[in-house]
């Protein structure tokens, strides 16, 4: 360092005074910039430090063609100031510290000599000063700021625990891979002494690929079921296909026909359902069919059946063995979801989720569109015969006590709250548990009943019998956020002083981890209530208070410091729009102004959810940190606002029939990256039993975010869900790099990881196949609204396989 700070090699400065003239622009527009910028950054009340720095290399710019000396001088000084007021911001930490000096670090080297050999010691000085700074910043990539380190147990606290299991414990039954929802399996095979030997066994492509008609989010989220030898898995365009689960051949496909449909907020299938025959008939003895569509065959009688939710709204039950539908469910093996409904825009209502097979009962929910209209179709939750499609019971939470199957001709609530996720069931207490949504607009909640009050972005615990609600606990009062319960809630009986009780583990968005009894609704883990911030638009109102859970991934609220960007101009546009709008942190109210919402829509989790492992009492997640912006737009005589509305989740919606419409982004710069500094995802661990955090750690690379594939550890966002195995290991895709990695669950180290070739935002399974060999499976397609690669591929690894 030293020599670096006294060498002067005399070639580079005899010519000495010359104009360097793109250096001067440089300096004078930056500074411009700077200047600009930061003194309407300081009228807003934010930090001085733009303006100071903008001025100063104005000064520069003067001063670097006639008194270069001092113009180093000058330079020197603010580049010595700068890397203070950085590591005062933001600590000891490589990529904030990176944006604040990185572009002052390039634009020195050119002052890095001096014009003329009587001019050194200025330019040693700022050689000093350069070096020193660079080595600092360098040093900061070694330290990892945010990482937990920790350890989780590895000893069995249950013994023998209730996995919910319907079927043989190699296959993967339903979605969560019981009704438990737990996202566990008891395989063992895989450890993490092993892990790294995994390699490509097979791979399929479905064929069904996104259209120029789709919706922006068509998205890959399907996790397979594994029913005897067999894999059974649907497309976002709603085909049910069937693989062999050996080789990935395929049996059959049956083409739901699912038309396109503008104003569909989501193209996706997540899943299917299974129904067993009575006695369970091992559908290994059924010869493949050819790869002709299944579609083309004539309906036929069902022993067991699937049971795939359709983007247009009607819910078919196909055969297991030959992929025709089932002529003894509905009409042909077709039901349609929009019966008794009050409203039935096109692409307004639809099943995203795969629905719960429980005690010869299919359970449905849906999604409906947010913020598109006021009157909306129902959030009816239904439950069906799972043999012939009969009505049993229906509870709506805007009518919740009247469960007796509807009459015909009547209708359903008008846009009550819907249950857009994957629900759970414990068939021994009989009760059927579901993520509860809001009602829209999700944004205004002055159209609301006191039943819809109650039940939304909550958790319901309905009888399997009747329908009707045996408990209820809500996780946002009021919501005016579109904080949605997402994620199905996992069932694991949670080792307590008092001894082992029922236990429900359910993520939200806000990052609370809700842990309670699942017979009682009462906390397993202690649920507080917060002081939330107050102010609304005339009309509407807010809680005073907001519930907090002893477990919970919440980040701490932004700060004017945490703003980022690439450069000192995009963190300087971030801090801009950072003090422009509202924020009083978390459940700042939406507002005409603007609100920043931290954690965003995408929330800290998401339908993924998390995975728990109820013999270890222990979870490991996904927590995402994304702030969002969401803006009311007042209407003039009641007029639609102008530009273009209704384009998905994000964006301009209309709230037709409201007084407002509202504006939905994420919080980004001006060059399309977050505004908020890194990390924006981790994978983490937790003891469910105390509600500690033991580690966590940054999760994916910027690999595919750039135009350059670097491979650079950053924290990148993601949405898509882990399992865990009884080996040990956890598996997981879902962030926007496309990667497949296994992870040490005890203490969260990265154990392998796999390049793959479209986004990996779906939850993998896995099972053993018919020669006992643990496989492991995911579906890799893209997701529209993250911008992943797109594609439709489904990959199967197994131990010491011969690559592909």
């Amino acid at each position: 360092m030293a020599v670096l700070c006294l060498r002067v090699d005399s070639s580079s400065y005899k010519s000495g005074g010359d104009p360097m003239i793109i250096l001067l622009l440089l300096f004078v527009i930056l500074g411009l910039s700077l200047l600009a910028g930061g003194i309407w950054l300081a009228v807003l009340g934010g930090s001085l430090y733009y303006a100071m720095a903008g001025a100063a290399l104005i000064v520069v710019a003067l001063l670097i063609r006639s008194r270069r000396g001092k113009a180093q001088l000058v330079y020197a000084l603010l580049l010595a100031a700068t890397a203070a007021w950085a590591i005062w911001e933001s600590g000891y930490d490589w990529w904030p510290l990176a944006t604040r000096l990185g572009l002052l670090m390039l634009l020195a080297i050119p002052l890095l000599w001096p014009a003329r050999e009587a001019s050194r010691k200025p330019a040693i000085a700022l050689r000093c000063i350069w070096a020193l700074t660079g080595a600092l910043l360098l040093g900061s990539l070694f330290n990892d700021a945010h990482r937990i380190e920790g350890e989780l147990t590895n000893e069995s606290v249950v013994t023998n625990p209730q996995l919910g299991e319907t079927g043989d414990n190699n296959d993967w039954s339903s979605y969560g891979r019981s009704n438990y929802g737990q996202r566990y399996s008891p395989l063992e095979q895989i450890t993490p002494d092993n892990v790294a030997q995994l390699q490509p066994a097979w791979e399929y492509q479905t064929g069904d690929l996104k259209t120029p008609d789709d919706v922006t989010e068509t998205t890959y989220e399907a996790t397979p079921l594994k029913i005897g030898n067999r894999l059974f898995l649907c497309t976002p365009h709603n085909w049910l296909i069937a693989l062999d689960a050996d080789t990935g051949e395929e049996q059959w496909v049956y083409d739901a026909q699912v038309p396109a449909e503008s104003q569909r907020q989501h193209q996706t299938c997540r899943g299917v359902s299974y129904l067993p025959a009575e006695g369970e008939p091992d559908t290994d003895t059924a010869e493949p069919l050819s790869s002709k569509p299944a579609r083309t065959l004539a309906a036929m009688r069902c022993d067991a059946q699937l049971y795939m939710p359709t983007s247009d709204a009607r819910l078919i039950a196909v055969d297991p063995v030959s992929g025709a539908r089932c002529s003894n469910f509905a009409e042909d093996g077709v039901l349609d979801l929009m019966h008794n409904m009050p409203f039935e825009q096109a692409g307004y209502y639809y099943a995203t989720s795969p629905p719960v097979v429980t005690q010869d009962l299919i359970v449905v929910a849906g999604a409906v569109n947010d913020n598109y209209d006021i009157n909306a179709p129902s959030g009816v939750i239904r439950a069906y015969d799972a043999r012939t499609g009969e009505l049993r019971w229906n509870w709506d939470s805007a009518n919740p006590d009247d469960t007796a199957p509807i009459a015909e001709g009547d209708t359903y609530a008008t846009s009550s709250p819907n249950s857009w996720s994957v629900a759970s069931a414990d068939e021994e207490l009989g009760l059927i548990y579901f993520p509860m949504g809001n009602r829209t607009p999700d944004q205004l909640g002055m159209y609301r009943t006191p039943a819809e009050e109650k039940y939304a972005s909550s958790v319901v615990a309905l009888s399997l019998e009747t329908g009707e609600a045996q408990w209820v606990q809500q996780f946002v009062h009021h919501d005016l956020w579109d904080m949605d319960t997402p994620a199905q809630p996992s069932l694991v009986d949670i080792e307590t002083e008092e001894g082992l009780q029922p236990g429900l583990v359910v993520p939200t968005k806000q990052g609370d981890v809700y842990v309670l009894n699942r017979e009682t609704g009462e906390p397993l883990l202690p649920i507080t209530e917060v002081p939330a911030p107050q102010g609304t638009v005339e009309g509407d109102w807010t809680s005073p208070t907001q519930p907090v859970s002893g477990l919970s991934f919440t980040p701490e609220p932004l700060q004017s410091k945490d703003m980022w960007g690439a450069t000192l101009l995009d963190q300087m546009m971030c801090r801009i729009q950072f003090q422009s709008l509202r924020y009083e942190g978390r459940y700042t109210p939406p507002s005409e102004q603007g609100t920043l919402v931290y954690p965003g829509n995408f929330g800290v989790f998401n339908w993924g959810g998390v995975a728990v492992d109820p013999e270890r009492q222990v979870m490991f997640g996904m927590p995402l940190y994304l702030a969002f912006t969401s803006k009311l737009v007042a209407k003039q005589d009641d007029k639609s606002p102008s530009g273009e509305t209704n384009q998905g989740e994000q964006g301009l919606n209309e709230n037709a029939g409201a007084d407002y419409a509202v504006a939905l982004s994420p919080f980004l710069s001006p060059l399309g990256i977050p505004c908020q500094q890194p990390p924006w995802g981790y994978v983490a661990g937790a003891d469910l039993r105390t509600g500690k955090i033991h580690w966590k750690h940054k999760n994916g690379t910027i690999e595919d975010m750039t135009p350059l594939p670097l491979k650079v550890e950053m924290g990148v966002p993601g949405i898509g869900g882990p399992i865990i195995t009884r080996g040990g290991v956890a598996f997981l895709a879902a962030s926007v790099d496309d990667y497949f990695r296994a992870y040490r669950v005890t203490d969260g180290e990265q154990l392998w990881e796999q390049r793959i070739p479209a986004g990996g935002q779906a939850t993998p399974m896995t099972y053993l196949n018919s020669q006992g060999e643990q496989m492991v499976v995911l579906v890799a397609g893209g997701h529209g609204s993250i911008g992943t690669a797109a594609g439709d591929y489904v990959l199967a690894y197994k131990l010491g396989a011969v690559g592909l």
